[in-house]
């Protein structure tokens, strides 16, 4: 696949769209205001946070996948939990509540069952969770992986 002006093979406007509901949701799920935000690491990497909140800390990533995890989905997951791990040791001392945020819970099974992946999240203190999305934006994200070939 071809990278787009909208952004990398795989990516697409109603996965972006999709994973900004996905926070909102998680924000109201968890009574706290939660927004993108982006971090200059003391090193001087420049890293965003797709939702974060300051009191408590909570870092979280979304995935608006629908379905089964593919390998490529797979390896975002873990590569957000990185990120998320990283951001916390380096700017909040370990201390940041983790989350990813999933939004349909065939794509979230792989990460909270028995998988190496899922009991590695528990183990590292990286939660995972589902969050609803309407019947309509799902159906639009399907599109969207149906025309990326996922």
């Amino acid at each position: 696949m071809i990278s787009t002006p909208d952004g990398p093979p795989g990516d697409s406007a109603e996965q972006r769209d999709a994973e900004a509901l996905i926070v909102a949701g998680l924000s109201a799920e968890l009574r706290v205001s939660l927004t993108p935000r982006s971090f200059a690491l003391p090193d001087g990497v420049r890293l965003t946070i797709d939702g974060v909140a300051d009191a408590p800390t909570i870092l979280v990533e979304a995935l608006a996948h629908q379905g089964p995890p593919k390998s490529a989905q797979k390896a975002k997951v873990v590569t957000d939990a990185l990120k998320l791990l990283w951001v916390d040791r380096v700017l909040f001392g370990g201390e940041a509540r983790k989350i990813l945020a999933l939004s349909d819970t065939a794509a979230a099974g792989h990460f909270q069952g028995r998988s190496w992946m899922a009991a590695a999240f528990r183990d590292l203190g990286i939660e995972v969770r589902v969050v609803s999305l309407p019947d309509a934006v799902r159906e639009k994200i399907r599109r969207a992986q149906e025309r990326q070939f996922r």
